[in-house]
C-alpha cells in the first residue's frame, strides 16, 4: 500500500468544507486538487462570488479546477486522468457525473450524502427531511454511479429529528458526521472491511427547493406548517403574503392551542395579536409565529417587531 493515497475532492458549499478539512488533516490521504463549480455573480454588484470549497482550497495551497461542465469534456477528463487518484470523493458537487470520469480512480468515486439512502435522493435532502416531519435524518456513504444517488450504499448514520432543530442545526450535524464517516468509508474499503449494499426501489426524491415553492400555504396543518419553515430556515427563509401585498419572511413558529379562535374563521386570518404574540388561523388550529423579517429590514424576534410594526386581528396572509 501507498504511504499517502490520492484523494480528488470534489464539493461546492459549506457543508462539504467540513469533510475536505478532515481529509486534508489526515495523514493517511493526500488531497491532489479540488474540483468545485464556477464563480458565481452575488450580491447587488454581482461580483463574483467564490465556493467555500475554493476558498479552503487556495488557503491550504491545494490545485483547483472549476469545469463549466463534466460531462463530454475532454480537458477535464484528461486532467483527471494524470492525477493519479486512488479516490475521487464527492460531497454537494452540483453535478452528475458521467460513466468516464467515474471510472478514473483506483478504487471508485466515494459520495457523502445527507441522508438515510434510499430516502431523500436528490439535491435537498435536508430541507425535505424537516418539511416531511420526518424524526430521524443522518448521513451515508455510497459508491456513484451515473444516476441521482443511486449507487451502492456503504456506511450510514442516523441522528434523531429533535423539535427545535432547523435547516442551519441539521447541516451542522450532519456535516460534521459526513466528514468522520468518509474517512471510516474510505479505510474500510482499502482493508476492504465494508459490505456494499444495493438501495433497491423504494426510495423517496429530494428535489432542489425553488423560491416558487417557499410560500406558507395557511390550509395546512399547524403542524406541517411549523415543518415546512423550519425545513427552510434559515434559507432561503419560508415566506407569507399579507392581503395588502407586503410579503413578510417567517423563520421560526409553533402550533398553539387557542380557544377562542372558530373553526369557520378562513385560514391565513390573523386571530390573536399582542405586544409580543401574533397568531394566525390555519387547518385545525393556530401557529404563532416566533421569528419573522420585514420587507426592506432584518430578521428579528415576533416582540421585536410588533414594537415596531402594527399588524391587526383580521387581517390575513393569502
Amino acid at each position: 500500500m501507498k504511504d499517502k493515497i490520492n484523494v480528488v475532492f470534489m464539493g461546492t458549499p459549506d457543508f462539504a468544507v467540513t469533510t475536505l478539512k478532515k481529509l486534508v488533516e489526515s495523514k493517511k490521504y493526500n488531497v491532489v486538487a479540488c474540483v468545485t463549480n464556477p464563480d458565481k455573480p452575488s450580491g447587488r454588484g454581482m461580483k463574483l462570488k467564490t465556493s467555500p470549497v475554493k476558498d479552503f482550497a487556495i488557503s491550504n495551497g491545494i490545485p483547483v479546477f472549476q469545469p463549466q461542465k463534466v460531462k463530454n469534456n475532454l480537458d477535464i477528463y484528461n486532467t483527471l486522468k494524470k492525477m493519479d487518484a486512488d479516490f475521487f470523493v464527492v460531497v454537494a458537487y452540483g453535478k452528475i457525473l458521467p460513466k468516464d470520469i467515474l471510472d478514473i480512480p483506483r478504487y471508485g468515486a466515494i459520495n457523502v450524502h445527507a441522508s438515510l439512502l434510499p430516502k431523500y435522493r436528490g439535491a435537498a435532502p435536508m430541507q425535505w427531511a424537516l418539511i416531511n416531519g420526518e424524526n430521524k435524518t443522518g448521513v451515508t456513504t455510497m459508491y456513484m454511479d451515473v444516476g441521482m444517488d443511486t449507487g451502492d450504499m456503504l456506511l450510514k448514520e442516523e441522528i434523531d429529528i429533535k423539535k427545535d432543530d432547523n435547516l442551519e442545526s441539521i447541516h451542522d450535524k450532519l456535516k460534521e458526521i459526513g466528514a468522520n464517516l468518509l474517512i471510516e468509508t474510505l479505510d474500510g474499503i482499502i482493508s476492504n472491511t465494508i459490505t456494499r449494499k444495493k438501495q433497491g426501489d423504494n426510495f423517496s426524491m429530494a428535489p432542489m427547493i425553488h423560491k416558487d415553492m417557499t410560500k406558507i400555504d395557511f390550509n395546512n396543518t399547524p403542524q406541517s406548517i411549523c415543518n415546512f419553515v423550519r425545513g427552510l430556515s434559515p434559507v432561503p427563509g419560508a415566506f407569507a403574503t399579507l392581503e395588502n401585498g407586503k410579503i413578510y419572511k417567517i423563520f421560526k413558529t409553533e402550533e398553539v392551542v387557542y380557544e377562542d379562535v372558530k373553526d369557520e374563521e378562513e385560514n391565513g386570518k390573523i386571530v390573536y395579536v399582542s405586544k409580543d404574540k401574533l397568531y394566525i388561523k390555519c387547518n385545525g388550529g393556530c401557529i404563532s409565529v416566533l421569528q419573522i423579517q420585514p420587507p426592506n429590514s432584518k430578521k428579528m424576534d415576533i416582540k421585536s417587531f410588533l414594537a415596531g410594526n402594527k399588524l391587526d386581528i383580521n387581517q390575513k396572509f393569502i
